[in-house]
């Protein structure tokens, strides 16, 4: 695995030094056609949208087109991006290193297609940061939320969840959206003990987390399906129950829990908006 460490890196911290605050990541697979539109779209947006310091990672998991070359063009040029490259495919693996090497208080990640608004990444941030949340995760399932998707990817959304809830006792509502923030220690007690490399990663992480008493808050969204989307759900979806059946078989009994030492406050001292 290599990494780009750009010069760009360090402007997304103040002029005093602060440290990063959010680290951004942005899983991305065969990206070549949008990436660069789609970094310098959230590039421009996390400018208005968070009064702290913050970096956009790209994660490249596996490429084969140009979407290596574009990322590191993408590091160089922007303030506050860097990208890392690994070798093998998956989400979940992606996400893995891309926080395991991170510095920031806060670690979060958003899909590419920048489905979910991104008006929603403060509050979800600001409920880490405020302590309310141990993990904050886009909900489109939730009263407030927005969502436009078909009938099938509803229904699929809606069963998947519902399975999580009976199974294995899941109290959050949306697994699955690609839109979450947690503390980078958390994270860190977490990854230690996730499996899944794939699509999957998301659910194992929330399960855990909530069978170790730590909190997850859902923020609502407002969400619109990519039509161009290439992720083969009725495959991924396959592979999901697959991850239920190993976690009920694991974990035991729905409503086991095995609780973990309480986090400590974060302290963040906040700067004035670009």
């Amino acid at each position: 695995m290599r990494s780009m460490n750009p010069a760009g890196r360090d402007a997304t911290r103040s002029s005093v030094g602060d440290p990063v605050v959010v680290d951004l990541v942005v899983p991305v697979y065969n990206e070549a056609a949008s990436l660069d539109r789609q970094i310098r779209r959230l590039h421009g947006a996390l400018q208005t949208l968070l009064p702290f310091a913050w970096r956009v990672t790209i994660a490249d998991n596996g490429s084969t087109d140009d979407t290596a070359r574009l990322a590191d063009d993408l590091a160089l040029e922007l303030p506050g991006v860097s990208a890392v490259h690994l070798t093998a495919k998956g989400r979940g693996r992606a996400l893995r290193e891309a926080w395991r090497r991170s510095d920031g208080v806060v670690v979060a990640y958003t899909d590419v297609d920048l489905s979910t608004d991104l008006a929603a990444l403060f509050p979800l941030v600001a409920s880490v940061l405020s302590g309310h949340a141990d993990i904050a995760i886009g909900s489109r399932l939730l009263p407030g939320s927005r969502t436009t998707r078909g009938a099938k990817r509803e229904f699929i959304s809606r069963t998947y969840n519902r399975l999580l809830h009976l199974l294995l006792g899941a109290r959050f509502r949306d697994a699955q959206c690609g839109f979450k923030a947690l503390r980078r220690d958390v994270a860190e007690v977490l990854m230690a003990e996730v499996d899944d490399q794939a699509w999957f990663f998301d659910t194992e992480l929330l399960i855990r987390a909530e069978r170790h008493g730590l909190r997850v808050v859902e923020v609502p969204v407002e969400w619109v399906d990519d039509p161009d989307s290439r992720v083969d759900i009725v495959r991924t979806a396959a592979d999901d129950l697959r991850g239920v059946w190993r976690l009920l078989r694991e974990l035991g009994p729905r409503h086991a829990r095995t609780p973990v030492a309480r986090p400590a406050p974060l302290v963040v001292e906040h700067r004035e908006a670009a």
